[in-house]
């Protein structure tokens, strides 16, 4: 087993964990609306002379599935992160983590009601274990104030955020395009940087400085085109359940970094739940590994 890939499935984890913690910088610095549009845009400059070529020689298979690309970039790039963005402003990033980690979860729940998928009796016990987890973190160690007042304001963005890429990897796995993956995903930021014109429009303008354009730059070189890149060649040479292992670490690792660099501070009802969360993900993706890896190349 080359050790290289390893190290690309821990750089792929890295990148993730840096953009959890670029997003939570950016509240209050960048409007959500423009980084999400600046990020998706420089990322489409990018891949233009890479992929260009490729898009147009399949034009026709573009234009057949077209309505679905479409949809598939409003949920995964213009839904999930921008709201991503929004969520940081209300909520820790160590929360944003936590509710990520809830994506095979929901993709196992979305896959069983659309799917007609059968869960194994363990993928169910790592579900309710996950979700009780979950609940102990938003609850801030008492399940029951949920019910009282209910999730905050950054966690339930997250939640719809989360809930809508679940809905894109159910969509993803079910409509199997016919495209290179670059392609597709070429075609999927065009999709998303049109629904995120309106929100990049109404922002308040940014002023930039080296610290603002180094956080839009991270999203858009190593948080949408290295991290897909080197996770894609991880799963290639190590195989879908070897290197989805790696995923459970984002949580711990965006708690460390933003008790480090953000001052946050680390609750025990975040080590409870966020372990509940972990361990239950862990027997879930016995389940939802081939889906979560499917697309989970694609986030942050």
């Amino acid at each position: 087993m080359p050790i290289k890939y390893l190290l690309f499935a821990l750089l792929a984890v890295l990148i993730w964990v840096g953009n959890t913690i670029v997003s939570k910088l950016a509240a209050g610095a960048i409007a959500p609306g423009a980084i999400a549009f600046e990020r998706w845009f420089i990322a489409l400059l990018i891949l233009t002379p890479i992929v260009g070529r490729d898009f147009w020689r399949h034009r026709r298979t573009v234009a057949a599935y077209l309505p679905k690309l479409i949809v598939l970039g409003l949920l995964g790039m213009a839904a999930c992160q921008g709201l991503g963005y929004y969520a940081a402003a209300f909520t820790s990033a160590t929360n944003i983590a936590i509710m990520l980690s809830l994506v095979p979860l929901l993709t196992l729940i979305l896959s069983i009601v659309f799917l007609g998928d059968k869960p194994s009796s363990l993928a169910m016990l790592g579900g309710l274990v996950s979700l009780f987890g979950i609940f102990v973190v938003l609850g801030q160690g008492d399940p029951s104030r949920l019910l009282s007042q209910g999730a905050g304001r950054g966690d339930a963005i997250m939640l719809i955020a989360v809930l809508a890429y679940a809905c894109y990897g159910i969509l993803l796995k079910r409509w199997a395009i016919p495209l290179a993956m670059w392609t597709s995903i070429y075609v999927q930021i065009c999709a998303a940087l049109v629904f995120l014109i309106p929100t990049y429009l109404m922002s308040a303008p940014s002023t930039f400085n080296v610290s603002n354009t180094a956080m839009v730059l991270y999203a858009a070189i190593p948080g949408s085109i290295l991290a897909p890149f080197v996770w894609m060649s991880a799963v290639k040479h190590l195989g879908a359940a070897r290197t989805a292992i790696f995923m459970n670490l984002i949580p711990i690792l965006t708690a460390i970094v933003a008790a480090v660099f953000l001052g946050e501070t680390l609750h025990v009802y975040h080590l409870v739940g966020g372990g509940m969360t972990i361990v239950g993900i862990i027997l879930v993706q016995r389940k939802a590994t081939r889906t979560q890896l499917s697309v989970k190349a694609l986030a942050e």
